[in-house]
C-alpha cells in the first residue's frame, strides 16, 4: 500500500500544474462597451457574461481538465472565435463538485452537440453560483 500511494503522490504532484482552485475559464472576449459585446457575441452559443470591473468578460467554456478544454476551444475556433484560456481560483465547493462530474462526461464525448449541451450546463450551473453568492 505504501508503494502504491507513494507512486500516485508522486504522479499527482508532478503533473500539477496549476492550483487545485484554478479553473480553465475560455474566454471570447473582454469588452468595456455593453452595445459592442452584444453585437460581437450574437452568434455565440452557449456563453454567459459576468461583469466585473465595468469590463464585460465572455466565457463559452469552463472546465478542470485540459483536454476537455482543448475540445470546446476547438469547436468555436472552427466557427472562427478566437478563444482564450483564463486560469481563476474558484472557492465554491458545490461548483467544483459539479464540475468534476460534469468534466467526466465531456471526457467520454466526442461528439460536437453532446459537447455543447453539457457545456451549456455547465455555464448555467456556474451562473446560479454566481447568483448564490
Amino acid at each position: 500500500g505504501t508503494v502504491v500511494g507513494k507512486y500516485f503522490y508522486k504522479e499527482n504532484t508532478t503533473k500539477t500544474v496549476f492550483h487545485e482552485n484554478d479553473i480553465i475559464f475560455l474566454q471570447q472576449g473582454v469588452y468595456t462597451d455593453k452595445k459592442n459585446m452584444e453585437d460581437n457575441i450574437k452568434r455565440i452559443d452557449p456563453k454567459i457574461v459576468v461583469e466585473e470591473q465595468d469590463k464585460y468578460y465572455v466565457y463559452v467554456g469552463i472546465t478542470k481538465n485540459q483536454k476537455n478544454a482543448d475540445k470546446i476551444k476547438e469547436i468555436y475556433e472552427k466557427k472562427g472565435y478566437d478563444i482564450y484560456e483564463k486560469k481563476i481560483p474558484i472557492s465554491n465547493e458545490e461548483f467544483k463538485n459539479n464540475l468534476e462530474q460534469f468534466d467526466l462526461l465531456l471526457d467520454k464525448t466526442t461528439k460536437e452537440e453532446e459537447l455543447i449541451s453539457i457545456n451549456e450546463v455547465i455555464l448555467a450551473n456556474y451562473e446560479q453560483t454566481l447568483q448564490k453568492s
